[in-house]
């Protein structure tokens, strides 16, 4: 159990745009941060980062929070996991206990495969540097690869003994479950005759790459055979689970993500020992695709991180090739893509291991091509003097250009290619415009296909009516979150007769605080929030303003649920949406919202009791159309409130029709 104390300065230290920054590019806009949702599939951004506030909201999948809740929502930590991961970010001291086994019996499918894995991790870590033959065999290898035992430690590089059992059998003993163990591809299990199970180690004297989610969790496990033995796979990978897909993953995220995000640019390699090596040599920013061919979610795994890729590929024609079938599908995510290839016979881990950092960083800018050029010296080359497959080398070319979804960023790199090929630009854009024609053809058959699969009921567009009670409620907790401390002169409005027995409303001016005027209003109205989950917010907030010296959004937000959490980050992050910037620079200076809070709360008061005056006469008269006895009482009743309406209303400057 984690004291009350730690969870305080965990969120007291905690910077919710330096956590969320290691996962998306934030860029600064005004008081704010804007970057790519990292929960939906967008092109413009529309996820928000509040340092004042510190919350965040994603306004394309609608969720939002603290530094907490980003962290359950993207790594999908428990709420102990999150808070443990940021002590461990801002070197924050936690008390922990060892779980029981009875805890690690409870603990959820999903969860217990994040554990097995972590303990493999560190199992196979020990037996490199605690056993002989991990030792003689598994650092042996890594120092052969010129690897340091600063690098072998901070990849977590381990070894698997050659034996069938002795890691499952370890993990057995520590009480962790076999399903899970099965589960995460750690272990084979295989039926024998008469009920009886056989179980033995995938990765049988191997060494081993942990794999690790962009938060630093172990997701699964490479694995490199070390005999010549011609059976079995020279790598080996973890198979897909709950926790592991592989298409989803980039080796090296983890340890490269900071370094992206601040050269604004990511190597991407092909294997393992190539990350590593790179890493070593002091080029930071590089990841691998794991020796799979690249997916459209590993891109988008570097898109939160910048617009830059620089694809590195060996120097044989086999890695050249699957170097273009890569870059389309990067350009088709809107990024920037450079191809450099090595020397023959070299690739990034040899070549970063036998030169010195300033020479591979100026190899890199000198070799570095734009994938336009890359992309034309091969297939030229390749084309030579035959017309016809310089021809289809054109189209090759446009095809690419093609699923460039920036139009300008077309336009020149038609133009590039119409200087580097020698062909006028009319032919180009000629072919550029039968591929989208293509294209288009082929979406719209795809469309007709799926609506004749099943029937459409088309309905009349309903114009959705605004719920002018939920909006106001959901004000008067905007306000309380912004300015509930806070100290302001209101004008107190007293229902009294004048000398002719008329009704009137007298301001009395009296200083309160913010959150004081709210409640005694309410409470004067007996008015209670029709929303549960705005009142439940509404008298934890009532409740912390009373009783805390010092009121601040992080506090209260840490003492809520998740799920309130979230709502009251929507109701923050909304108005920063479309907040003004900078417009003083142009001579125009907007109203600061802060010099008429009073004005605000007061309007909104007024607003909800007209709002529910309105919905009182509505009853009576109801009431009046069903009850044929003397409603003179009722009557009577109706004309008050409807001239207490007309009063507040004049209050308002409305005027009732």
């Amino acid at each position: 159990m984690i004291s009350k104390t730690t969870i305080d300065q965990v969120y007291e230290t905690a910077r919710v745009e330096e956590v969320i920054g290691d996962f998306v590019q934030l860029k600064k806009a005004g008081s704010n941060f804007k970057g790519l949702s990292p929960f939906s599939d967008e092109r413009t951004p529309s996820f928000m980062v509040s340092p004042v506030k510190q919350i965040w909201k994603d306004f394309s999948s609608g969720k939002g929070g603290n530094v907490v809740a980003f962290l359950m929502e993207h790594e999908h930590f428990t709420y102990p996991e999150a808070i443990r991961y940021l002590a461990k970010k801002y070197n924050i001291e936690i008390e922990e206990t060892e779980r029981t086994d009875e805890e690690k019996e409870e603990a959820n499918a999903r969860e217990s495969m994040y554990l097995v894995s972590e303990f493999a991790q560190k199992y196979f870590e020990d037996v490199l540097w605690e056993t002989e033959p991990g030792k003689a065999i598994g650092h042996s290898y890594f120092k052969e690869r010129g690897f340091s035992d600063i690098t072998i430690r901070k990849f977590g590089l381990g070894y698997s003994l050659d034996e069938w059992e002795a890691f499952t059998k370890t993990a057995l003993e520590k009480s962790y479950q076999l399903e899970f163990l099965e589960k995460t591809g750690l272990t084979i299990v295989k039926e024998q005759t008469e009920g009886n199970t056989r179980k033995f180690d995938r990765f049988k004297g191997r060494v081993m790459f942990p794999i690790h989610s962009m938060s630093g969790r172990v997701l699964g496990f490479g694995g490199r055979i070390l005999t010549n033995d011609k059976k079995a796979a020279k790598y080996l990978n973890s198979p897909e689970s709950d926790i592991y897909h592989k298409s989803k993953v980039l080796y090296g995220i983890y340890f490269a993500k900071q370094a992206i995000a601040k050269e604004d640019n990511c190597y991407l390699v092909e294997g393992y020992t190539d990350v590593i090596q790179m890493y070593q040599r002091g080029i930071e920013n590089v990841v691998a695709s794991s020796g799979t061919a690249l997916t459209p979610e590993q891109i988008r795994l570097i898109n939160r991180l910048t617009k830059n890729i620089t694809v590195l590929f060996d120097g044989d024609a086999a890695g050249l090739r699957a170097s273009l079938r890569g870059i389309d599908l990067i350009l088709e995510q809107g990024m920037n893509v450079k191809v450099c290839s090595f020397p023959e016979g070299e690739d990034p881990d040899s070549f970063a291991k036998n030169n010195t950092y300033e020479d591979v960083v100026l190899y890199l800018e000198e070799n570095a091509k734009d994938f336009i050029q890359f992309k034309t010296s091969i297939l030229t080359q390749e084309a030579a003097d035959d017309p016809i497959k310089r021809a289809e080398t054109v189209r090759d070319i446009v095809n690419s250009i093609s699923k460039i979804p920036d139009q300008i960023k077309k336009e020149i790199y038609i133009q590039e290619c119409a200087r580097m090929m020698q062909i006028s630009e009319e032919v180009l854009y000629n072919t550029l415009a039968q591929i989208n024609k293509k294209e288009r053809g082929e979406a719209s058959k795809k469309i007709r296909q799926e609506q004749k699969a099943f029937e459409v009921v088309k309905h009349d567009t309903m114009v959705e009516k605004v719920d002018v009670l939920y909006e106001l409620e959901r004000k008067i907790i905007e306000m309380l979150l912004l300015y509930g401390d806070r100290k302001e002169e209101f004008e107190d409005l007293v229902l009294k007769e004048n000398e002719e027995g008329e009704l009137i409303l007298e301001p009395e001016v009296v200083e309160a605080k913010v959150y004081e005027k709210v409640y005694l209003d309410l409470q004067e109205d007996e008015i209670e929030l029709t929303n549960a989950q705005f009142k439940n917010i509404y008298y934890r907030l009532i409740g912390d303003l009373n009783e805390r010296e010092e009121f601040t959004i992080n506090g209260f937000l840490s003492t809520l649920e998740q799920g309130l959490v979230s709502e009251v980050s929507s109701i923050l992050m909304e108005e920063e949406r479309y907040t003004l910037h900078d417009w003083e620079r142009k001579d125009i200076y907007p109203k600061d919202k802060e010099r008429g809070v009073a004005q605000l709360v007061g309007e909104t008061i007024l607003t909800l009791r007209c709002n529910l005056i309105k919905a009182r006469i509505s009853e009576l008269q109801s009431n009046t159309q069903d009850n044929h006895d003397d409603n003179s009482e009722v009557l009577e009743e109706i004309m008050n409130y409807l001239q207490l309406n007309k009063l507040l209303n004049a209050k308002l400057n409305r005027v009732l029709s």
